[in-house]
């Protein structure tokens, strides 16, 4: 047998491989979306996913690899992207709302299961140390790495102030502006602080 024939078997199996893959995310993306992947069975998903439960085991070991394929596959997003290259803070917020707001179905899911479902626990908990090392980063650019800067810009940027006000019925642009507002008012009134202080 030549060389071309098993590169172009090996490439059509990684291929299929590739396509499975992606129809078992499309199918955990959905639950996630409905509210039901935590209820979920393996079994469930791999229906879902129009695979074996033996092929899902193939791609992923456990739900905590589907949720963590899900998190990976926020790389992507145009919203982290711009989190990741912000350089001041009121990038880094509008960009945070963006991201929140278009995976707001698949993390309302992941951040209420949490206290139940270890997936979703290991998920939230890895989403807020990279938000922690971004805004620390911005903090840092912006010379403002103090704990209580940190601290405010960590409750702003959050998915549960984020979700909170959503629910107060403000829209993207109203949400970003509310904490833009909010983060510029603390700069203000801790500057005319250390002012009287002075």
């Amino acid at each position: 047998m030549s060389t071309a024939g098993q590169v172009y078997r090996v490439r059509g199996r990684n291929k299929r491989s590739q396509q499975t893959r992606e129809r078992i995310m499309r199918a955990v993306r959905e639950l996630l979306e409905e509210g039901s992947f935590h209820e979920s069975t393996v079994e469930q998903v791999a229906d879902r996913a129009g695979v074996s439960r033996a092929t899902l085991y193939q791609h992923f070991r456990s739900r905590l690899d589907l949720v963590d394929a899900i998190c990976d596959s926020f790389a992507v997003n145009p919203a982290l992207i711009a989190i990741r290259a912000a350089v001041d803070l009121d990038e880094l917020i509008a960009s945070t709302v963006r991201f929140w707001a278009s995976e707001d179905a698949i993390l309302a899911q992941l951040y209420e299961a949490a206290a139940i479902d270890p997936a979703a626990k290991d998920f939230v908990a890895r989403q807020r140390a990279d938000r922690r090392g971004e805004v620390e980063r911005v903090m840092r650019l912006i010379g403002r790495s103090d704990k209580r800067s940190l601290a405010l810009v960590m409750t702003l940027t959050s998915y549960e102030t984020f979700s909170e006000l959503r629910r107060a019925g403000l829209s993207d642009r109203q949400l970003t502006e509310l904490l833009r507002d909010t983060a510029a008012t603390s700069r203000s009134s801790r500057a005319a602080r250390t002012r009287r202080a002075s």
